[in-house]
């Protein structure tokens, strides 16, 4: 692990969707650079191989395996965070799934899955964690909600028209929070990644939604994880007088 200066000591950071892609690269960025990590996802296995890395370079993790769309589930882990750990000052809200096709095939089932992990899965983390936030920012003097949104929030994509849609969501929510939150000292970011190698394309299966992505990375150099990753552990290391309320990252070369 890179040595990073300890910017998130004394710090408990909860990162939702962390067995890959972005949530993994940004729980380990957090913890090199001295924050307690709780990481939540469904997939234990995936999490557990996570937590021991972080524990070989010297961090603190703490494997919770729940989905996000379970409002109990989340709750629960958000009571054993501050039992372990104590209150959480960072959540990076990042659980997510990209489902793709024509609206006219009326995949309503991909529909409602992507409504239940990027918006009610959202609500949920924030519902859990919000109430650590405020009480750690009153102790501390500052505490962050970051949450993964999209570059899709600002665009037009034929075939992903509902992802986008909840993405738009979380964006203009995030705008929102900040009027609540922000007097309390709690910052509040959404960030609006474009195109990044994770597995949110192998989510994918609508055949022209696969053409236009696989020309894409013959045309562009897609963002990296650890890009992203870098984003937050910057924001969330700035002094609490400073809030980056909304955030594009996009590949240099992408439109």
């Amino acid at each position: 692990m890179t040595n990073f200066p300890a910017r998130h000591a004394n710090r408990v950071a909860v990162v939702t969707g962390a067995s890959s892609g972005i949530g993994e690269a940004t729980a380990r960025r957090l913890a090199a650079s001295g924050a307690a990590v709780a990481l939540i996802a469904r997939r234990a296995d995936r999490l557990q191989t996570l937590a021991e890395g972080i524990e070989r370079d010297g961090g603190t993790a703490l494997v919770l395996a729940a989905d996000v769309a379970d409002a109990e589930a989340t709750r629960a882990a958000a009571a054993e965070v501050e039992a372990k750990l104590g209150r959480a000052d960072l959540l990076f809200n990042n659980a997510g799934v990209m489902l793709a096709a024509p609206i006219d095939e009326l995949a309503t089932g991909d529909w409602q899955r992507m409504i239940d992990v990027n918006m009610t899965g959202l609500m949920n983390a924030i519902g859990a964690f919000v109430p650590h936030l405020v009480a750690s920012a009153a102790e501390k003097g500052v505490a962050d909600l970051v949450n993964t949104s999209s570059i899709g929030a600002q665009a037009v994509f034929p075939s992903f028209a509902v992802y986008v849609a909840s993405k738009a969501y979380v964006t203009h929510l995030s705008k929102n929070l900040r009027a609540d939150l922000g007097p309390k000292s709690v910052r509040v970011a959404a960030i609006e990644p474009g195109l990044v190698e994770t597995e949110l394309q192998g989510h994918v299966t609508d055949a022209g939604a696969l053409e236009w992505l696989d020309g894409a990375r013959e045309t562009l150099t897609w963002l990296k994880p650890d890009d992203i990753a870098e984003t937050v552990a910057f924001l969330t290391s700035l002094p609490a007088r400073v809030n980056l309320q909304q955030v594009t990252v996009m590949p240099t070369a992408q439109v």
